[in-house]
Order: C-alpha cells, then sequence, then structure tokens
C-alpha cells in the first residue's frame, strides 16, 4: 500500500517536471517576445489611440491586447490605465480579453500541448469573445454604474505615465531599450511563476493520482467513445469555468491542467471553456472590484461567464461541422509520454536558459530584485503553495532511492 502510494508520487513529480521540461522554451520565447512589444510599444501611446466604443477604437483594443502580456493580472492593471483615461468601457474590455486569449506565448504553449486544432479554438474563440463581449455590453450598457466605475478607478490609479520614453527606434538600437527588455523579461517571469509552479504540479498530481472515473462523473458523458449530447456538451462548458475557478491558477499554468482534461475525453467545448476561464477566477474578480467596485465587478463577470460559455459552445459546433473536432480518444496520456530525450525542445531549452540566466543577472546587477511574495494576499497564499509545491516535487523525485 505504501510503496503504491511513493511509486504514484514519483510518477506524479516526474510528470510535473516533464511538462515544464516541455513547456520551459515557449514561456521563453512568449516572453522575450512580450517584454519586447511592451518595452518598445508604450502604455501611453495606446492610450492616445483608444477612445470611445467604435470599429476602429474596439480593434485598436484588441490589436493592443494581442501585443501585451498574457499575465491576467498585468492585464487588469493596464486596461485600469486604458479606462481612467478615457478609453469606453467595451475596447478597455477588448483589450483586457485580447491580452489573455490572443497573445503569442499562449497559443505556443498551447500548441505544445494540446495540437494545433486548440490553438486554432484559442485564437478564433479570442476575437469570439470580443465580438460577443461588444454585443452583449452595447445590449446591456449600465451608464450610471461605468460612470461610478471610472470615478472609482482614477482614484485607485497610480499616475504612472510613460509618455517621455524615446522613440522605439531609438530605444531598439540602445542598451538602455533592451536592459528594459532585460527587466521587463525577469518581472513576466516573477509574476507568473507561482501560477506556473502551482499549476503544473498540480496537474501532475491529477494525472496521476485522480482515476479516469471521476473525470466522467464530474464531466458528464467524458471518455465514452461516443457523440455526447448537447445537454452534456453544456454541462462541460459549465463546469469548466467552475473547476477554473476554484484552481486560483493563471491562464498559462492552466494548459496542461487542460490537457489531463482533453487526456481523459473532456470534450471540446470542455477544455476551452476551462482555458477562457482565466478572468473569472476569485482573485481576478477581487482586484476588479478594488479597481471598479464590487457592482462593476460582478457585472463584467456575468457578461465574461456568459460570452465564454456561448464561445465554447459555437467552437464546439463549428468545428463539428467542419469535422475538425480533436478526438480525445487518440490524446496521449500525460503520464505515458516520453518527456526528456534529445531533440529539438532539449535544444531549445538550453538556448532560453541561457538567455533567462543574462537576463537575470542583468536585472539584479542594475535593478535588483523586489520581494518575491507580493502584496496581495492572494500572491502570498500562492507564494506559501509554490514553495509547498517545490518540496512535494523534490521529495517525490528522491522517492525511488528512499524506497530502494
Amino acid at each position: 500500500m505504501t510503496n503504491g502510494f511513493l511509486e504514484t508520487w514519483h510518477q506524479s513529480a516526474v510528470t510535473t517536471a516533464g511538462l515544464f521540461w516541455m513547456a520551459f522554451w515557449a514561456f521563453g520565447l512568449g516572453y522575450l517576445i512580450s517584454s519586447m512589444i511592451q518595452v518598445f510599444v508604450t502604455r501611453e501611446r495606446m492610450k492616445q489611440s483608444m477612445g470611445e466604443t467604435g470599429a476602429k477604437s474596439v480593434g485598436l483594443g484588441a490589436f493592443f491586447g494581442f501585443i501585451s502580456s498574457s499575465c491576467s493580472f498585468a492585464a487588469l492593471s493596464t486596461t485600469r490605465a486604458l479606462f481612467t483615461k478615457g478609453a469606453g468601457l467595451i475596447p478597455s474590455l477588448a483589450f483586457l480579453l485580447a491580452s489573455t486569449n490572443l497573445v503569442v506565448e499562449l497559443g505556443i504553449v498551447i500548441a505544445v500541448f494540446l495540437g494545433w486544432q486548440f490553438v486554432v479554438g484559442e485564437y478564433a474563440g479570442g476575437v469570439l469573445l470580443i465580438l460577443l463581449m461588444w454585443l452583449l455590453v452595447r445590449l446591456t450598457f449600465p451608464k450610471k454604474l461605468v460612470e461610478k466605475a471610472r470615478e472609482t478607478a482614477r482614484e485607485q490609479e497610480s499616475g504612472e505615465d510613460d509618455s517621455d520614453i524615446p522613440d522605439w527606434k531609438t530605444l531598439i538600437r540602445s542598451a538602455e531599450g533592451w536592459r528594459k527588455v532585460a527587466n521587463r523579461y525577469v518581472m513576466e517571469w516573477g509574476m507568473v511563476w507561482k501560477d506556473v509552479t502551482v499549476g503544473f504540479t498540480v496537474a501532475g498530481i491529477i494525472a496521476a493520482f485522480v482515476p479516469k472515473s471521476f473525470f466522467q462523473a464530474l464531466f458528464v458523458g467524458s471518455g465514452q467513445g461516443q457523440d455526447p449530447a448537447f445537454w452534456q456538451i453544456l454541462v462541460h462548458t459549465l463546469i469548466g469555468p467552475v473547476a477554473a475557478f476554484f484552481t486560483f491558477i493563471g491562464s498559462m499554468g492552466n494548459i496542461p491542467l487542460a490537457a489531463v482534461l482533453f487526456g481523459n475525453g473532456v470534450s471540446f467545448a470542455g477544455i476551452m471553456a476551462f482555458i477562457f476561464s482565466d478572468l473569472v477566477v476569485f482573485p481576478v474578480l477581487r482586484i476588479q472590484a478594488k479597481y471598479y467596485g464590487w457592482r462593476m465587478a460582478l457585472y463584467i463577470l456575468g457578461v465574461f461567464l456568459a460570452i465564454l460559455i456561448a464561445t465554447a459552445l459555437v467552437l464546439h459546433y463549428g468545428f463539428a461541422a467542419l469535422g475538425l473536432l480533436p478526438d480525445s480518444a487518440s490524446a496521449q496520456s500525460v503520464t505515458d509520454r516520453d518527456f526528456f530525450s534529445v531533440d529539438y525542445t532539449m535544444f531549445l531549452n538550453i538556448a532560453f536558459a541561457a538567455v533567462s540566466a543574462v537576463f537575470l543577472l542583468w536585472k539584479w546587477r542594475t535593478a535588483g530584485f523586489g520581494a518575491l511574495t507580493g502584496g496581495q494576499w492572494s500572491e502570498r497564499i500562492l507564494f506559501v503553495l509554490a514553495l509547498a509545491a517545490f518540496g512535494w516535487l523534490g521529495l517525490g523525485l528522491l522517492v525511488p532511492p528512499l524506497i530502494g
């Protein structure tokens, strides 16, 4: 009994380490691209380009979101800044949705773990989310609530301004510009390392310890080798956001867990709803309430829940009509994968480990490091959970020598 638990624990730790090994280069590439864009395309330029609601403003909001960071918490801060400077609610929410669903690094990680259908679903779904949000907010626009939320947000605004940053052509040719890229790159990792650590550890634990029968009971109709009924697909899209809400993990940390769900037969709609749910988790709701007040935060939550469920359903049946639905029966179990071998992943990981080390050293020598835990209580909880995850992984990897 004890040996069986220890062996499963070891399998869980190896799975977590293997999942991160598969994804490290993708994180590095994505954050390098994101850091360059954030340094050379400043927030002040975005503010000057976005106005009240209109096709141009919504399009610019989505475009600026596309070229911005995928970290939900950074996106929330930038969205507040745009909103307080006069951008309409719809362009601001378009920016927020695009910055967490249309960014490069998320697509790369999804491709690594889930395949091209999910990448297409992520980007097509991101556009559909924005269009449905535009329609729903136009139909339900709470004018007085929006005005009150803008006043509340302006009280919270720190007054940060980057209008004096040099032209990007000058900046990209300077050492100072690349120092800023290095700082931004390290900050990106600083914002997500706790989510990633906890998310990958949870994915490994679930993959190793949770039986397939549990997923079949939770996601009704999954893994049965037949086409689920509409009501079963709908249940999947409802359970996906609930599962994401209680994981407290951001979009990047949720992808390996999504791979576990897919390997256990959860429908395409359920997986997409789960991935789209990074903006309806409790820490995000709490931050939105701090920025705009609880009424506005709950309004945004309701809008996002409605559009992500609708988008997941449209994607599922659209892909089904085109014969493009991925077959979960052919998905390789996460615990059965061969993670460590001499291939392109190893060489890319070595390259981005070198880049990360150089950037880390550069930031340390020029700017030092801030607090590891962050000021918010949710960040402190994640910090403790991340430390516990490292302890779980370290002991789990040592299990064979201990029982041998």
